[in-house]
């Protein structure tokens, strides 16, 4: 076996030297050859079809527009700002009154002294006063003061003249994206502004069970506690808006809320000339229609607006509606909720007639009322 062994790998040996020096004798034909010559000119290409044949990519001139100079927007609105100091009764936990102060701003409308503010800004005031941007400060007498709870809007007077006005802005102009700037006495801490974007346009907000804000401006620029009724301005230094309300909560970014000017401007005008507002009034207090509401007086409708109170005297009370009625239509308009009803009041005319659709127990009835002045307040 040892042999044969020897003998078989002997002849491996012998065939293995065999191939490797036919191998050799053909110029290592066995392995592929690598051609580094350039193709020749004869090569055959494929014809291209290009999308457009006249085309390069040109840098823009300018790589950026210019930002609109904030400062000079500020320049333009700070002499017309005020800081508004108030004090008010308040109470401790033993029911003793004590003085509080608070503070607010505010923005020059007329040269001889006439400033706009918020309502809750001088609500409850027992005193107030105004210091100008260039420091004097003035006594505010309380019978120049007039407000409008309903929109938030206040004006009152000084003892000046020949103030800085500032300019009243269009509102409705304005687009999501906009650059503004909103600028008031923030914390109470003297005239400071910030800046940021229109975020929405025509909001509008509940701030309490029994008062909507509408067609509210929101916008990013941070609004600070001190910073109500001051003005938002547009990139051309006019006041576009009130500085009202702010919402903040844990994760989610402020937002800031001012009052449209196309929104107050009628406003501050009557307060201006008559010392209120004059709306249509029908005479009725209201609540939602919700599930308490619903179980509580086994209503037959889930939506409307619940009548809590009938004024004497009122359109409502000479149209025979009720205490416990729902009203579900009015003037042609459907009703779901006390926002749809306040604004169909608001949107209607002193001396128009309206035809109301309500529901008293399981029966719907219609009536009519003849809208009025709302009274002085």
């Amino acid at each position: 076996m040892i042999a044969m062994k020897r003998i078989n790998i002997k002849n491996l040996f012998v065939a293995l030297v065999l191939i490797l020096s036919i191998v050799l004798s053909t110029g290592c034909s066995l392995l592929p050859s690598a051609d580094t010559s350039p193709p020749s000119s004869s090569a055959v290409t494929t014809n291209v079809t290009p999308v457009v044949s006249e085309w390069s990519i040109t840098p823009p001139e300018s790589q950026g527009l210019t930002l609109p100079s904030i400062a000079d927007v500020v320049a333009k609105i700070k002499p017309s700002v005020v800081a508004i100091n108030i004090k008010v009764t308040g109470y401790d936990i033993f029911n003793q009154p004590n003085t509080q102060e608070g503070a607010g701003s505010g923005w020059i409308i007329r040269e001889d002294g006439i400033i706009v503010t918020n309502n809750h800004v001088v609500e409850g005031a027992t005193s107030i006063s105004v210091t100008l941007d260039d420091g004097r400060t003035f006594p505010v007498d309380a019978t120049t003061v007039h407000t409008d709870p309903l929109s938030d809007l206040a004006i009152l007077k000084i003892d000046a003249t020949n103030l800085p006005a500032a300019t009243l802005g269009d509102s409705s102009k304005l687009r999501i994206g906009d650059w503004v700037v909103a600028i008031g006495n923030s914390l109470g801490e003297g005239t400071s502004a910030t800046s940021g974007i229109v975020s929405a346009l025509d909001v509008s907000l509940s701030v309490t069970s029994s008062q909507t804000l509408y067609n509210l401006i929101q916008t990013d620029a941070p609004i600070n506690p001190g910073n109500s009724g001051g003005p938002l301005v547009n990139m051309a230094g006019e006041v576009i808006g009130i500085t009202s309300a702010k919402i903040a909560s844990v994760g989610v970014e402020g937002m800031g809320y001012a009052i449209s000017s196309q929104e107050a401007a009628p406003i501050i005008e009557q307060l201006v000339k008559t010392g209120y507002v004059v709306r249509p009034w029908l005479g009725v207090s209201l609540y939602p229609v919700n599930q308490f509401v619903l179980q509580r007086y086994n209503l037959a409708v889930d939506k409307g607006a619940f009548v809590v109170n009938v004024a004497s005297g009122s359109p409502a009370d000479e149209a025979g509606l009720r205490v416990g009625d729902v009203i579900t239509s009015f003037a042609g308009k459907e009703i779901d909720t006390v926002d749809d009803l306040i604004q169909a009041i608001r949107s209607a005319e002193i001396g128009q007639k309206v035809e109301i659709t309500y529901w008293r127990g399981e029966s719907q009835k219609t009536t009519s009322a003849t809208l009025i002045e709302s009274p002085p307040p």
